[in-house]
């Protein structure tokens, strides 16, 4: 675990969620897409239809966020984590599809975290309540699927040094279950 921020650029690689443990401190930049309930159950249906999906997956991170409406001057409003344990049921296809990385909040179930460790992929956490500081990480925002979701349509967001903590590595280590502890 390292308490110096690591900075991770999107996509993300094989080395790179290689190089990222539970407990990590990270900030990510480049490109994150957002996704919550309504457009996690369109996109995993229409993949298992066998229509393309209508974001790139193979090294993208997903984050689990229905974004405020941006208020002037501003890509973006209040931008805070959901509940990732909801997003469970559709996160295996994802993971076939080669996403490298989720965030959200919260635990994943012992299947998830599994599939994290067999799909070489990362599951991290930031700050629940910090909606307005995270949204600061947000340089550029456009819906890019499912625009009739409102808030829950898919979002192409821009970030830079974009907080987050890794909780579920590739190597099954999670850091609700490990103390933190100090170098």
């Amino acid at each position: 675990m390292t308490m110096t921020p690591r900075p991770l650029r999107t996509p993300l690689t094989d080395e790179d969620v290689a190089n990222v443990r539970a407990g990590d401190m990270v900030l990510i930049s480049g490109t994150l897409y957002t996704a919550r309930d309504a457009a996690h159950q369109r996109l995993v249906a229409a993949l298992a239809e066998g229509h393309p999906p209508p974001i790139p997956l193979a090294g993208q991170v997903i984050y689990y966020v229905g974004p405020a409406p941006a208020p002037p001057g501003r890509p973006i409003g209040p931008a805070g984590p959901t509940t990732s344990g909801r997003m469970d049921p559709y996160t295996i296809p994802l993971l076939e599809r080669g996403v490298k990385g989720f965030i959200g909040k919260g635990h994943r179930s012992p299947p998830i975290k599994a599939a994290f460790v067999r799909y070489r992929a990362v599951y991290f956490a930031t700050v629940g309540g910090a909606a307005l500081l995270l949204a600061d990480h947000i340089v550029e925002a456009r819906v890019v699927a499912y625009e009739d979701l409102g808030p829950e349509a898919i979002h192409e967001l821009v970030v830079r040094d974009f907080p987050a903590i890794v909780v579920n590595d590739i190597y099954g280590g999670d850091a609700y279950e490990s103390p933190f502890t100090t170098p």
